[in-house]
């Protein structure tokens, strides 16, 4: 997947024409879109061609957690809609990872990304804490990274409070994809670990992941191509 503009906006609604209309109205404007595992559920593949058929690169955001060869067969499931970006939860483990990969290489060149969900921007320390899981989020984020490198993914979703520190241990090419991006004097909603698209991009993000700063804009399109002047500022 290559892309020159880095944004994917995240449609996130279940209404099919918003979602359609939303994908034409941003051609030009945004590098992609991502559809979430709400749309998915109520409108299916049917509904997923016919975002795509905007022409733009698609993330299919299903976030798969199951055993090994059920995860195998997801990843399988939606080879033929030819998605850019397809994710699953690295805390499904490394043969579950390695088994998602594996599904994805039988699409040959045209196979998608496959990412793994680290800790969610919804998330910090307390949440951790209250799963059991003991020390910084930074930590939890980086030892999933190198699991799901390790496992043969090709990069992670990860805060970008996490962007330099995986980029020092995993590479310019391992992908990092990025959500809770929130422009400037824009209401965070329920992220908790967010960053400006400038300074996630600058600190090495490859997809910014954004949603209701565009969608819930008076004008889509237009904050979208302003998110664009922010970055080439």
């Amino acid at each position: 997947m290559t892309q020159e503009n880095p944004v994917f906006c995240a449609l996130d609604t279940t209404d099919l024409g918003r979602a359609e209309m939303l994908a034409r109205s941003l051609q030009g404007s945004v590098g992609g879109v991502k559809i979430g595992m709400e749309f998915f559920n109520a409108h299916g593949p049917a509904g997923y061609r016919a975002v795509a058929a905007a022409g733009l690169p698609v993330f299919l955001d299903l976030k798969l957690h199951d055993i090994p060869n059920t995860v195998a067969g997801g990843i399988r499931a939606v080879l033929p809609l030819r998605p850019a970006i397809v994710n699953v939860h690295t805390a499904g483990g490394a043969a579950m990872m390695r088994a998602a990969a594996d599904a994805a290489r039988e699409a040959g060149d045209k196979r998608p990304l496959v990412i793994g969900v680290t800790m969610l921007t919804s998330l910090d320390a307390s949440d951790l804490a209250d799963t059991g899981v003991t020390g910084s989020p930074a930590d939890h984020v980086r030892r999933l990274a190198n699991l799901a490198a390790a496992s043969g993914l090709d990069g992670v979703v990860c805060s970008a409070h996490e962007i330099e520190v995986l980029r020092r241990d995993l590479g310019r090419d391992f992908k990092l994809i990025v959500p809770g991006i929130r422009p400037a004097g824009s209401d965070v909603g329920d992220q908790k670990r967010v960053m400006t698209p400038a300074q996630a991009l600058a600190r090495g993000a490859d997809v910014l992941v954004i949603g209701r700063p565009i969608t819930g804009a008076g004008d889509p399109r237009a904050a979208a191509e302003e998110i664009g002047r922010s970055l080439a500022a």
